[in-house]
Order: C-alpha cells, then structure tokens, then sequence
C-alpha cells in the first residue's frame, strides 16, 4: 500500500462508467465515490446495473466507457487479479471454494509460501489469521460440510489473507437465515473496524439502512442519487429506486370453491428423520402454504412429492387415482412442477440462453420424431416470455447475464411452458427485489385462478399469510397445526413455529 493510499480518505471512484450488452444499457455515465474504511450500500431493483458495477471494480467486467480511481491513481482492470493487486476482492452469492479441501487449504490456496504444500505450516497460518481477525472457524473442516453462511466467512478470511482492503459483496444475505445474517453483519462491522471498505449490494433495503452509511440508488443503469443512510427510510429508497411512490401489497385472495376437486393428495409420506408421516392435500385453485424455520422439514417435503429425494413411504394420488413418484422425471410426467429454492444451483442452466432453459424439460412437446421444430419452440418461447415480462433483448440471451428478477421469471416459464396441475413453489422470490416480488405474487394468484394447485414455500413468513388460502405449520419433521388463510395473524402461527416439547407430532386445527 502506498503513502498515498494511507492518507487519501476516498478509497475508490468510479467515474462516467457505462456497460452495454448486447441491447440492454446495463450501466450509464454512473459517478460514485467510495469512502476508505466505510460501509456503502448499492441498491436497486434487479437489472438496475448494481451488480454489473460492482464487477467492473473487481475487474469481472470491463466498462465500455468511463474510469475507475483508487487513491486518485487511474486504474484498468482487464480481469479480477488486476483488482485483487490492488487489494479489491468481491464475494458474490456463489461462493468460488473447494467443497472437497479444508478451510484452512481454501484461505491460503494459490498464495502458498512454497511449491511443496505444508499443510502444518498452512493450518499455522490459518490460526494465526483467524485469532488476529477474530473468525472462530475449525482449520480442518471440509468446506463442503459448513452451513453457507460459514463458507461466507471462509470467503471473508481467504480475502483477507490477501490483505484485501475493499471488498464488494453482492447479495450476502440472500441464502441465510435471519440468525446467520446477524452474525455475517457482525463480521462486516469487524471489517469496518479493521478499516477495510465494504461495497454491499443488497435488495434488503432494511439491512441496507441497518450496516451501511451511505447509499446510492441505481435505476434502469444510472445513478439516481447517493446520500446518507441516515437521511433515507424504506419508503424513500423505494421510491428512488422505481420512480414513483410504491406500497408491496398482495393481489386479492380469491378462495377456490368449497366444493372444488382434489388435485393432489398425500398420505403418510415419510423418511425419518427428516420426514415423519406427512399428509395434505390441495384442491383446485387453492394455495396451501408451508410454514416453519430452516430446518423444519418444509423443503424436504416438496423435494419428496417431486421425487428429487428418495422417501420409504407415502400414497401420492393426483385427480383421485393414486400414482407413483420415484424421480422427477415420473413427476413432470404426471404434471408436477418445482420451482427449487436456488435456482442458480438446482434450478436453471445459467450459461445456456433462455430458450435452451425454458423447453428443456418439455422437448417432446416441441418436436416432432424427435426433431425440435424451431419454429414452434420460439414460438412457444415469445409468447411466455411476453406473459411474464421476461426482459431479455432475444431468446438466445444467456442466463447468467440476465437480472435475478428475470432469471427467476425465466425459472417459473420453465414449468408453466407446459400448465402443470400442480406447482410446487420453494421460496418463489428470494434474491429477487420488490418489483420483481410483486409480479412474482400476482402471477402465483393468477395460477391458482386458473385452477392450479400450488404449495408455497417461504422464509418470509408475510408471504404465505398472504397468498395461501390455507397454512400448515411444519416444525420437527411434522405438521403441527393448521390455520385458515385470510384470518391468521403471525402472532398465532409464530409460536408454533416453536418447538415446546419432545413430541406432540398431534396437528392442532385452527380453522
């Protein structure tokens, strides 16, 4: 680090900077200075460019215009080790480690002393850094074998083994638990104190209020304003970020009939312990929604019914006549879909385009002899896309480069390309912002007014008291109570969230 550096309070500038790809303008003329040692928040709604310029300083991407400054020295970075010799490091949602090698071979890989690894002298190494920084991190664990939210603090100390001193963070929270977000904020503000400078890109505005101290707001790729966190609330940023005043309410909760058929029921699905003698059923047009803490089974319960886990017992039956479920595959062929609760790992291709993505599971229905007719496939393709406001400028457009909003109405077209009679939904609109949310919400409404089944998975419990016209309440493997949509309160389903006692797998009936 040079003398320069040390005095300089600003840390990094970014000035005129603009990216273009393809015909979508991701960024432009966007301006912002970045104070040294300080926690500075971007935000904007999914595809605002707050990603994309967090990669441009890391040296992911480079800009088509503009120039970025640390310390007032000119820089340009043609890839992220030009970045990291300038000490600026990003840790994004995918975390680039090695499931198979140890935390402490994951902190110090490729920066070893010497051509023949010690691992005695690496895990020395490793304690060292970790008591000076406070991390408190078995050496020896395999990484693959940590809650991500640990293998997050794994990634924070493999960059400060590099005596990174800005380091961007994309999306942080967006796979952890409430629990594990305040312990990452605890290491963020530790960093702070360590006068490292925190870029942190979120679409929780409250988090965002809550870390950082200064905030700028992205929109449609340029720079709205940056001010304060101090001067701002919810309902500002939300506003600067569309444009306009904007309320996150739900559609209106149409109730199937009362005398509407069972689409889909299951009885005595088990495979202890993570499932132990589930049985619902759902009926046409109705949304039954789950509820419980990671951990208590929900998700081991879609992953079951979609045959993407194996379990020793259960009897599905689908209009009436039972059915059998060993593999997905026999579900998509029995009309069951799933929207898994990560789509870049479980549930889209991400370097394929997003026709690739959106027929892949239902080729048969867009070939002939077993030749796909392109014609029909765009075809299809178009008019889905159109329906769910994909934004993409072609059907070609890889994944990867779309918004997370986008990838997520890309994940859901996948399973509606073909109408399913049953959609199960496993957290429909993390990592998405609060546009994106509500279109997300109105098209779940919509299904189920279409006479669709849908089982709702959410971690944001204000979700499913929402949307779902009726709510189990899962906790230790079991169904525990039952309540009836539209007039449940949070304050009557929270506690039974709660486990009170060894037992008691009885469901209490609160309708």
């Amino acid at each position: 680090m040079t003398e320069v550096e040390v005095k300089s309070p600003v840390h990094l500038e970014v000035r005129n900077i603009s990216k273009r790809f393809g015909a979508t303008q991701a960024l432009a003329d966007v301006s912002i200075t970045f104070e040294r040692g300080r926690i500075h928040g971007l935000i904007g709604e999914n595809g605002a460019g707050k990603s994309t310029l967090g990669k441009i300083i890391c040296g992911v991407y480079q800009p088509d215009k503009g120039q970025i400054f640390v310390a007032g020295r000119a820089v340009r970075y043609l890839q992220p080790r030009d970045a990291m010799r300038d000490k600026i490091t990003i840790i994004s949602q995918e975390l680039m480690l090695q499931p198979y090698r140890s935390v402490a071979e994951n902190v110090f890989l490729g920066i070893e002393h010497r051509a023949i690894v010690s691992k005695q002298e690496t895990r020395k190494r490793f304690v060292e850094l970790a008591k000076n920084t406070k991390f408190d991190i078995p050496a020896d664990a395999r990484v693959g074998t940590l809650s991500v939210a640990v293998q997050q603090q794994v990634a924070i100390l493999r960059s400060l083994a590099r005596n990174t001193r800005l380091i961007v963070m994309d999306e942080p929270t967006a796979p952890l638990t409430s629990d594990e977000a305040e312990k990452l904020f605890e290491n963020i503000r530790r960093l702070r104190e360590l006068d490292i400078t925190i870029i942190y890109i979120s679409h929780f505005l409250n988090e965002v209020l809550n870390i950082c101290e200064t905030v700028s707001v992205l929109r449609d790729g340029q720079l709205i304003h940056t001010s304060p966190t101090s001067c701002e609330s919810p309902d500002t940023l939300v506003s600067a970020m569309l444009g306009r005043q904007f309320a996150l309410t739900f559609p209106e909760r149409v109730f199937p009939r009362k005398d509407a058929p069972v689409v889909f029921s299951v009885e005595g699905l088990s495979q202890p312990p993570k499932i132990v003698d589930i049985s619902l059923e759902i009926r046409e047009g109705e949304i039954l929604g789950l509820v419980g803490f990671v951990g208590s089974g929900r998700t081991e319960i879609v992953r079951a019914i979609f045959g993407a886990d194996h379990h020793c017992a259960g009897i599905f039956k689908l209009d009436g006549k039972p059915i059998k479920i060993r593999n997905p595959h026999e579900a998509i062929a029995q009309g069951i879909a799933m929207l898994p609760e990560s789509r870049a790992k479980q549930g889209l291709l991400l370097q394929r385009s997003i026709i690739e993505n959106l027929t892949l599971p239902h080729l048969e229905a867009v070939s002939r002899a077993g030749i796909i007719l392109g014609n029909k496939e765009r075809q299809e393709v178009s008019k889905m896309m159109h329906r769910l406001d994909v934004r993409a400028s072609h059907l070609e457009t890889p994944v990867r480069t779309l918004s997370g909003g986008n990838q997520q109405k890309v994940l859901f077209g996948k399973w509606l390309l073909v109408k399913p009679r049953l959609l199960l939904a496993d957290e429909p609109t993390r990592g998405i912002d609060v546009g994106s949310k509500r279109a997300i919400y109105n098209l779940i409404s919509s299904l189920a007014k279409e006479g669709m089944a849908v089982l709702l998975i959410s971690s944001e419990h204000e979700e499913v008291l929402e949307l779902a016209h009726r709510i189990l309440v899962i906790r230790d493997s079991r169904v525990v109570a039952e309540f009836a949509g539209g007039t449940t309160t949070m304050d009557a389903v929270l506690p039974e969230c709660f486990s009170t006692s060894a037992g008691g797998d009885e469901r209490k009936n609160r309708i």
